[in-house]
Parts: structure tokens; sequence; C-alpha cells
């Protein structure tokens, strides 16, 4: 099909992916939930715990994105939560810059998903970056989880992509199929990515209603622009 990985392996499954040509483009490692992340100072031990755990496993497998996540609201202002995960952020920063593996924070919507979930803005996280400066710290620009939020996908990915460092897709509405039965025009999407310095991965994380290898690549020949 052309793909070139496997997205959202777990520590155990880094090294798989290699087995058949392929790499791990980017692991979980312990580095905090939707629910629970870094915009609680209460998880930060945790997060550190799991990325310094984890992260030289990465390293050895030539796994070079990890996720992370901002956690929900439950009762905290966005602006509380800001501070508490630039400071998380910059806590993690030597050992990730130490580790040569970027960690991403997604974006996630709040809307329909993700009730309460904190970085529901690409905004919100663009500002948490620019705080903690570091090309190994960047956001997991989640394109169907945007458009559900802000839309604006060309002008908003073009403007911030010195900040994103990875990009998932999924149809709107619904997460199903990258096709015309839904509103993001991939291929303009892809082509704006293109047209910029971007030099990361674009993941497809989908949930298929019909036969899934059929699925995924006619979203990869969409996308192949």
């Amino acid at each position: 099909m052309g793909l070139a990985g496997i997205d959202l392996l777990q520590p155990e499954e880094y090294a798989i992916p290699q087995r058949y040509g392929l790499v791990c483009t980017m692991g979980y490692a312990d580095a905090g939930e939707i629910s629970r992340g870094l915009n609680r100072v209460e998880n930060h031990a945790e997060i550190e715990a799991g990325l310094r755990k984890n992260l030289p496993l990465a390293r050895r497998a030539g796994v070079k994105r990890v996720i992370t996540f901002s956690g929900n609201r439950d009762g905290l202002s966005d602006e509380e939560g800001k501070r508490n995960t630039i400071a998380g952020l910059k806590r993690l920063k030597p050992m990730i810059e130490d580790s040569g593996v970027m960690l991403c924070m997604e974006l996630l919507n709040s809307k329909v998903n993700h009730p309460g979930y904190m970085a529901d803005r690409t905004a919100w996280g663009v500002e948490v970056m620019q705080q903690v400066d570091s090309p190994l710290i960047q956001l997991l620009y989640d394109i169907y989880h945007m458009q559900i939020m802000e839309g604006d996908l060309i002008a908003t990915i073009q403007e911030n992509i010195s900040w994103i460092g990875h990009f998932h897709t999924g149809g709107v509405p619904g997460r199903h199929e990258l096709n015309d039965h839904q509103e993001v025009q991939w291929d303009g999407v892809m082509r704006a990515i293109a047209a910029t310095p971007f030099e990361g991965y674009v993941a497809h994380e989908f949930l298929p209603l019909g036969d899934p290898l059929v699925s995924l690549e006619q979203a990869v020949h969409l996308c192949a622009v």
C-alpha cells in the first residue's frame, strides 16, 4: 500500500514492525492517559517515571515519537491547566532532548469523543509549546478532532506547523473511512501539509465500516499527494 509503519504500539510491541520492513511511527510510553495527564501537578512524577522507563526502549527500537496527553479539566481552569502542563513539560524537557525521541501531546475534541479534555484547541496547545520551546516536544494534530472543534484546518496547520510533530486522520463525522461521505477534503489538507517543512508522519486512525484493508488502501491513495 505504500505505508511506512504503524502507530500507537505499546513498548513490548515497538520492535514488531521491523520484522516486516516497517517502523513504529508513534508509541505509547506510559506518559499519562487521556483523562489523567500533564495538566495536574500530581501526575507529573508518574509520567516522568513512565518516560524514564520507556524512552530507552523506544530509542533502541528506532521509535522516534511517543504520545502524551493534557488530561481532563474536571473543574480545573484552562489557565491553571496550561501553567501545570508547561511546568510538567519543562520538567521532562532535559530527559526528552537527551533521548532524541519526540514527545507529542495530542489535541482531542471535547465535544463528541472526550468530554472535558483540556487540549481541545490548537491555540491552547501552541501556547504550551511556545513556552516549553523544544524541537522534541510538539503537538499531535489530530485532523478529525480539530475539524470537530474548530475547522479552518489548512490555515491553522500552516500557521502552526513549527509546533506540530505528528498528524492523525479520521473521517468526519464518525471517525470512519476517508471518502466522499464526510466533510474533510483530504487531498487538499495533505497538499497543505506537504507545502510546509513538515517531515514527520500522517497516521490513519479510523474505524472502518467496510473491509479494513480496502478502507486503509483508499485512505493511503487519497492522502498520497
